[in-house]
């Protein structure tokens, strides 16, 4: 915008008088900003060309020292969170297992219920009764009754048990 400005004083073609004047004020501000940014002495620029690829890098041993440091902190941080998270996801996986086995131990228990029912159920001794007429049955002579939970006899066998009281032989 500045050169069009520039160009048409020169070239004299008929721009409006008041945007010259705005264009020149305006130019005016923008060199005394400048001026004011950079100071008293003007800007200049020189291109320097570097050639670094000779240089080698020095290791400083403090800073190797410090990175060090830092990364075994850093690696002591990451092995606690680890061990953390283990601990807590081992936590709520073992709640999960115990709350499985308590229902698995009601529904256990539950079920060993309906069995007893229906133990007593069949053992009634009227139930029994009533089939054995049924099926033409009598009743038992003296001596052919025999319980379900059987007298031990003196002659025989017996199961060898071990008996806490005495320490086994090595």
């Amino acid at each position: 915008m500045a050169t069009q400005v520039i160009a048409a004083q020169t070239i004299g073609v008929g721009f409006d008088r008041n945007a010259i004047d705005a264009a020149e004020r305006n130019l005016s501000l923008l060199a005394a900003q400048q001026r004011a940014r950079r100071g008293p002495t003007p800007e200049m620029l020189f291109v320097k060309y570097l050639d670094n690829t000779r240089l080698v890098r020095t290791e400083d041993p403090v800073r190797v020292r410090e990175m060090r440091i830092f990364s075994a902190a850093l690696a002591v941080l990451f092995l606690f969170l680890m061990v953390y998270g283990w601990q807590h996801f081992s936590a709520i996986e073992y709640g999960y297992h115990v709350e499985a086995e308590k229902h698995q131990l009601k529904v256990l228990q539950e079920q060993n219920r309906h069995l007893q029912l229906s133990e007593a159920q069949l053992r009634d001794p009227g139930r029994i009764d009533r089939m054995a007429r049924e099926l033409g049955l009598g009743s038992p002579q003296p001596g052919q009754v025999v319980g379900s939970d059987p007298v031990l006899d003196a002659s025989a066998p017996v199961m060898a048990e071990a008996s806490p009281g005495i320490a086994p032989l090595h």
